[in-house]
Order: C-alpha cells, then structure tokens, then sequence
C-alpha cells in the first residue's frame, strides 16, 4: 500500500517535498539526501528512505504523535535487553512546513517485512520471536507508560460486536462461532500482576526478515505495560496450528494469558477487517486470517 494513500477521514497527508522540507529546517546536516518514499501497510505512520541508511516516519493521525517521544525516550533503553534488532533514534523532529505533529528519524533496519515475504522457516520464527516477547516482557518496566492493548479486551466489545454483525451478515465470518468464542472471551479471569512491557502489535509487518530468518521487530507505537496477553497475537495473525506451540513455549506464556492471548487476536481480526477492508486491503487480509485461524482453532478444540 502506497504511504501517500489515507486510510483515516482525519489523516495528515505527506510526499517526499515536504519530508525534505522538514530535513532543510531541522536537521540541515541531512539536507540534500534523497527522500522515497516507503510503500507500507502500517496505519499509524507514513514512511520515508533518508539517503541509503535513514528513514522518516511521520504520524498520519493525531492519535500516534505522542508516540514518538515514548519511542525516543524508551527505545534505547531496552534494546539491549532484546534479542532481535529495534530501531533506533536518531533524530526528533517537530511540527513544522504545514506538518502538525513531532516525527522522527530512525537507522534504516534491512530485511523484507512477513507481510510481503513469508519466513522460510516458521518455526525457526517462532522461537525466535517467542524469545524476544519474554526477554521483553522481563525487562524493568518501572516508570512504563500503559500500553493500548495493555488492559482488558472486554473494552472492545462494542467494536467486536459491530464488526461480527456485519462479517456475518455478508457471509465473511460465522457470526455464531465468533460471538460463542467472544462470550468466552469476556468471561476469562484478568491479568492480576505486576503490568509488563508489551510491544502491542506484533503483525507480519512489523517484523523483518533477513535470509529468510526473523531478524528485528519494528514500529513501536503500541509500546508500553500491561497484561502479557496482547503479545501472543502473533501466533494467529501469522503463526500455523504447527509452530504456536513453539512460540508459545519460547514466550513462557502459562494457559490463562494463551486464551485471553487467543481472544485478543480475535479482537483484532474481527475490527481491523471491519475498519480496513475498504482502505488497507493488506492488512484486512491479514485480519481476516487470523480470525480465520482462531475459529478453526477453536471449532477444533470443541
């Protein structure tokens, strides 16, 4: 998906002139370095290429602005606790040049995302993402803002119902697994510990593979603390039936967290489809698997 395409009603527009606008007033240094643009499915985020070893990332919507000082801010401190590259910040911006909101500059991470190229050796992902999500959820969160997908899924219920009302009505989803597994859901026991660092949105495009292989974990928007949940999606949104038991041995994730991990991946299957279906047909797909692969599941398991 083009980054120039909006996906959001209220959405800031962007193009390479006024990304080398904002590096001519703010980081004259770079000045002069070509400007591409980056053709990504992410909501949140417009992104640029800075010469061959940069990229802006400028928020599309209000919403994702305050982000940017929490990456600065929180970034640097955990990478070293993480297995698998983050980015890293280089530069922060400001509103300016007709721009609304702070942005940033990062060191260009190398790799093909799993949205455009699967990994050649999904288990071998499996571990290693597995891995990264406990050495995450192990490092000090004292001082951590809440994550977005940090509390109770119970907060979507409006959002779930509506989207499994009208997937069901048009045939896209079975509304009655959906809404069986949902109430299910809502009636699961909530996390009662200390809140944990979350990434909060582990999709396929969020990662980036090197050689096939899992190699660094990107956009840290949904940063922050909360129940460990969240972070399990990953094992819907791009694991098999085969390897989440892989991921979910490597990410320590005891049989309460698995099935409110389960119910957030229905979650999020269920209202990016509704919500991106017209706009981001990338990432519907991607929504329309996982809740694909979590009905399966669960018709399966009886």
């Amino acid at each position: 998906m083009a980054a120039g395409a909006k996906m959001h009603a209220d959405e800031a527009g962007t193009d390479e002139a006024l990304v080398g606008a904002l590096i001519r007033a703010q980081f004259p240094r770079w000045e002069g370095l070509p400007v591409t643009r980056v053709d990504s499915a992410g909501t949140d985020n417009a992104m640029y290429r800075l010469g061959d070893t940069m990229v802006v990332r400028l928020p599309r919507i209000e919403g994702a602005a305050a982000d940017v000082a929490k990456e600065h801010r929180w970034l640097p401190r955990l990478a070293p606790h993480l297995p698998l590259a983050v980015p890293e910040p280089l530069g922060r911006g400001s509103a300016g040049e007709g721009f609304p909101y702070p942005w940033s500059v990062y060191r260009w991470l190398e790799g093909e995302n799993l949205f455009d190229g699967p990994a050649t050796d999904l288990h071998d992902t499996a571990v290693r993402l597995g891995r990264f999500v406990a050495a995450l959820r192990g490092a000090d969160a004292a001082g951590a803002p809440a994550s977005f997908r940090g509390g109770p899924v119970a907060t979507r219920d409006e959002g779930v119902r509506a989207a499994i009302r009208d997937l069901g009505a048009d045939g896209t989803h079975d509304a009655d697994a959906a809404t069986a597994l949902w109430e299910e859901t809502l009636a699961l026991p909530q996390w009662r510990g200390a809140p944990v660092w979350l990434h909060g949105d582990l999709l396929p495009g969020n990662l980036l593979a090197r050689d096939g292989r899992l190699a660094a974990v990107i956009d840290f928007g949904g940063l922050g603390a909360g129940d460990p949940a969240c972070d399990t999606m990953a094992a819907w949104t791009l694991l098999t039936a085969g390897t989440r038991g892989a991921f979910r041995e490597a990410a320590r994730a005891d049989a309460a967290t698995w099935a409110r991990g389960r119910g957030w991946a229905l979650c999020f299957g269920l209202t990016a489809e509704h919500y991106y279906r017209e706009t981001n047909p990338v990432l519907a797909a991607v929504a329309h698997r996982t809740t694909a692969e979590v009905l399966a599941e669960y018709r399966r398991d009886g």
